[in-house]
């Protein structure tokens, strides 16, 4: 199947739901524009559709382990070469090091598309532009002068070494030690697990972002440290020196993404690997949310993005495959299954929420920027804010649901579909880990309710609720009735929740957890389903435009329609399992279970 970069649906969440044109206005974007950005999509859209595309099937056969040594999956090493050779690696660095210094809501956007065309192989620049900006943010100058020009290039590629085999997301357990060395060096020595690209043949030097204990730390997270710790040193002149003490050890035998190399990754069998500290002391786990942000952001990219190859693929076979009469036809002849009135349905299941998840991560990215960028204190807090509310609802409802819509791509295809060779499967199992990796659904929906409801008196949360009920009140007044009314209940259920958050997170902690994934399905239906409804007036709006592309623009609004007929009534459900069922979760022994 060949993949179409859906450049459309892009181009109209960026430009009439994000805003790119206020974006690029921001201190320090000005030299980008809607044309500039134009023209990027237009060559990413190429790149992932000729060149990540067709290698996508051929990487899910794997990367290979030999003597520490680990080599792509086939075709992986020249893509990654052109993928570098075009700049596509800095597209949000920072300039004073190479990068292009784009805004990140460009960014999000191309990323789209390298995720849709080849997850496994995205997830190389994905890492690595999260250790720039760790490093970018926190490392001294020295540090940043070595790696950052490198980084930003993609000549070196970057790595998060959190996990360990005793610490999965609880890192008050890491273990892994650092000892200074008395040069301002340090030590490394431990075992890091799930390193995602943590050895490969694709460039030159890996430069591994690793957290270890300093001998006198404090237990806990408040003793953690960051270190930058080189695949290869470097020489005075900065060529590549001596291969430092560490290596790949084993590689993980996993459901999908086979084509990136998920390492074990043991540092120190000989005496310890040489690492530079970043920052301060004790900080590093702070210094990793840095990191966070951006990507979890991208992990919710990657779910939609896989969900949408899946929906194209579905579409795809549901045009061709014909199976059985009409329904309602008294002709006996055989039609494509895209006219059965249930295949449409999971067709629209699948195309309504991919829309509303690239429209509410888009948004997200532009607040990004803002909170980084924009002049006025007031609203840089104010969208600093909104990020942190948005991210773990990004992250956790956009990958949740790419375990459904991929499962309804498979489903669409019937028998054919667990067939490995119709290539649909491929992405059923893909999917899988990005709801899982850079923190569980679990972890994002405890930190929804904790640190970005709970902690600052459900603020955000309530701004949010205002809006949607603005938009709410505009689609009343526009013709878009049940739409209208099934946003206005969906927020009163989601205010009635926020209420039961605030109330009982201090006292009954518990109580509160109990009901914190479905609170973030909940947030990430109503906030979906508030994007649908800016896309329905605007869409109505366009269509009075000269050269309207009316067929793009009927579909948003029957689109939306879809979402509040189908999907926003799941809020109640949700609601009533939040407010009513803390109970029944907590109340069994541990032996009944």
């Amino acid at each position: 199947m060949t993949y179409h970069a859906p450049l459309k649906d892009i181009r109209f969440a960026l430009n009439e739901l994000a805003e790119l044109t206020a974006v690029c206005s921001l201190p320090g974007y000005e030299d980008a524009s809607v044309e500039l950005v134009d023209a990027i999509l237009e060559e990413g859209a190429k790149f992932a559709e000729s060149v990540l595309a067709p290698i996508n099937a051929s990487g899910d056969k794997g990367a290979k382990l030999d003597n520490g040594v680990v080599s792509a999956a086939p075709g992986f090493k020249e893509a990654w070469q052109q993928y570098v050779d075009a700049g596509w690696v800095g597209l949000r660095a920072p300039l004073e090091f190479g990068g292009q210094g784009l805004p990140a809501l460009v960014a999000i956007a191309a990323e789209e598309m390298w995720c849709s065309a080849n997850l496994a192989f995205s997830l190389a620049p994905l890492l690595t532009l999260g250790a720039v900006e760790a490093i970018n943010h926190h490392a001294s100058d020295e540090i940043k002068a070595v790696y950052l020009p490198k980084m930003a290039t993609g000549e070196w590629t970057g790595t998060m070494n959190l996990t360990e085999p005793q610490a999965g997301s609880d890192l008050a357990q890491v273990r892994t030690r650092a000892v200074p060395h008395g040069d301002g060096s340090y030590r490394i020595s431990g075992q890091k697990i799930f390193i995602t690209w943590g050895e490969h043949d694709l460039a030159e030097n890996i430069v591994h972002l690793v957290l270890a204990r300093l001998p006198d730390a404090p237990a806990g997270v408040k003793g953690i440290s960051l270190f930058v710790v080189p695949k290869y040193l470097l020489n005075a002149d900065g060529s590549l020196g001596a291969r430092n003490d560490l290596r790949c050890v084993s590689l993980e035998h996993k459901l999908g993404i086979h084509g990136s190399p998920t390492a074990v990754m043991s540092f120190g069998d000989q005496g310890g690997a040489v690492g530079y500290l970043v920052g301060e002391p004790n900080k590093g786990l702070s210094y990793m949310f840095t990191m966070m942000n951006h990507a979890r952001l991208g992990v919710g990219i990657e779910g939609m993005a896989v969900s949408e190859r899946a929906y194209q693929k579905a579409v795809e076979y549901a045009r061709e495959r014909v199976q059985s009469r009409a329904i309602g036809s008294p002709d006996a002849s055989g039609v494509a299954i895209i006219r059965h009135p249930d295949v449409r349905r999971m067709l629209m299941t699948m195309k309504a929420q991919i829309e509303a998840q690239r429209a509410l991560a888009f948004v997200a990215a532009a607040a990004l920027d803002r909170a980084a960028r924009h002049p006025n204190p007031q609203e840089k807090a104010r969208n600093q804010a909104l990020v942190n509310f948005l991210i773990p609802i990004v992250k956790g409802w956009n990958t949740e649901q790419a375990n459904e819509i991929t499962s309804l791509a498979l489903q669409v295809h019937g028998g054919m579909g667990y067939i490995e060779e119709t290539g649909v499967a491929q992405y059923y199992r893909d999917a899988r880990i990005t709801a899982i990796y850079e923190g569980t659904t679990g972890i994002q929906a405890l930190d929804l309710i904790g640190r970005k409801t709970a902690a600052e008196n459900g603020a955000t949360a309530r701004a949010l609720l205002a809006e949607v009920q603005s938009t709410a009140d505009k689609l009343a007044a526009t013709g878009f009735d049940n739409l209208s009314a099934n946003l206005k209940s969906a927020a009163a259920e989601a205010e009635r929740c926020v209420a039961f958050i605030l109330e009982s997170f201090a006292s009954e902690p518990e109580r509160a957890a109990a009901g914190s994934v479905p609170f973030l399905k909940l947030m990430g239906i109503l906030l979906g389903g508030w994007q649908m409804g800016r896309a329905a007036l605007i869409a109505r709006e366009r269509l009075a435009d000269e050269g309207a592309d009316a067929d793009f623009l009927t579909a948003k609004q029957v689109t939306a329609r879809f979402f509040g007929e189908h999907l926003l009534p799941q809020v109640s459900g949700l609601a009533a399992a939040i407010l009513h069922g803390a109970d029944s979760v907590l109340e069994l022994d541990e032996a009944q279970f």
